[in-house]
């Protein structure tokens, strides 16, 4: 079946845009692999409107029914291959061989944390274990809290969060090398440094306790970040269609549009390069949806296409860059 848009990630991006294309009336595929990011964290606690907090697992629930409300339909499963057959005919193909056609590409495919295999972990994030400082680093005020990371990454992550407290201990779980300059920052901070692997999570009712290291020392602490580098974006699909990727690899997309250098496919959410916060995805998934509907029913070269043609042209001219090695 075709679509005039088919959005690639069921998180709160894709289900941002979904809902608007919805709301205007435009026939919606979400092809979502149930395996994102905001799967869970289980408190969002800097979203207006969710004074208490909020789960992710709750906002995806909540924003695919008013999607489906709209009229979008959703396919379980994980896009696997995506390719463009002229100017407005893109195929995704799911690890299920399923095959969908979409007029637009919406790619919200996120990023996903490096997380150590630990029992007990995945249940408390967002509830007294986080990953993003900014979101969170609010929960340490004044509080004794452990970083639980792997070298550089981890440092950095205690290094920033001694904005919320002094009583810090970063934990080197893997024992990787820490830069000079930074273990010298650390302990001028007076964040104590263990080099010593975790055995397991001290928890009671989803909250954290402590932790016991390898030797069996304990360490108490009733909040934790986690920081081992080395995050998943998920943009492969991207690269497929020859999208431009950073260095890290997340999606560049023009900032007005969220067009990305191939024309007519869009991208939301952190796989974008921008500061992670849920607000800022679903944010991006509306803009994303605004432009999409002008591209839908405008002609080109309409007053209102001019951004979209400059990103696009903009877009070419850079293939044309890199394919003559300036």
């Amino acid at each position: 079946m075709r679509y005039d848009v088919v959005i690639v990630g069921g998180g709160l991006a894709g289900l941002s845009a979904a809902v608007q294309l919805g709301r205007y009336n435009h026939k919606v595929l979400v092809i979502d692999s149930d395996n994102g990011r905001s799967n869970f964290c289980l408190r969002y606690q800097n979203l207006i409107g969710w004074k208490n907090g909020v789960s992710g697992p709750e906002l995806r629930q909540v924003g695919k029914e008013q999607a489906e409300k709209v009229g979008v339909e959703f396919v379980k499963g994980k896009a696997v291959t995506a390719k463009a057959y002229g100017a407005e005919e893109f195929v995704i193909e799911t690890d299920a061989a399923e095959r969908f056609e979409g007029r637009r590409l919406l790619l919200a495919t996120g990023v996903m944390d490096r997380l150590p295999p630990l029992e007990g972990l995945v249940p408390c994030l967002g509830i007294s274990i986080y990953v993003c400082p900014d979101c969170d680093g609010y929960e340490l005020s004044g509080r004794r809290a452990i970083v639980m990371g792997s070298g550089n990454p981890g440092a950095h992550m205690a290094d920033i969060l001694t904005y919320w407290t002094p009583d810090l201990v970063y934990v080197n779980h893997e024992e990787k090398e820490i830069a000079p300059e930074l273990m010298d920052k650390l302990r001028q901070k007076g964040v104590e440094i263990m080099e010593e692997p975790i055995r397991r999570l001290i928890i009671r009712d989803e909250q954290l306790q402590g932790i016991v290291l390898e030797s069996g020392k304990e360490i108490e602490g009733g909040k934790a970040f986690v920081a081992f580098g080395g995050n998943e974006v998920r943009s492969g699909l991207a690269a497929q269609l020859g999208v431009t990727l950073h260095g890290n690899r997340h999606i560049e997309a023009d900032p007005r549009t969220k067009m990305t250098n191939i024309r007519h496919v869009w991208a939301a959410g952190d796989v974008l390069a921008h500061s992670e916060q849920a607000s800022i995805a679903m944010g991006d998934g509306c803009q994303a949806a605004i432009w999409i509907h002008k591209s839908l029913i405008e002609k080109d070269g309409s007053k209102a296409l001019r951004p979209l043609e400059a990103a696009a042209e903009q877009g070419i001219e850079l293939e044309e860059c890199r394919n003559t090695g300036m």
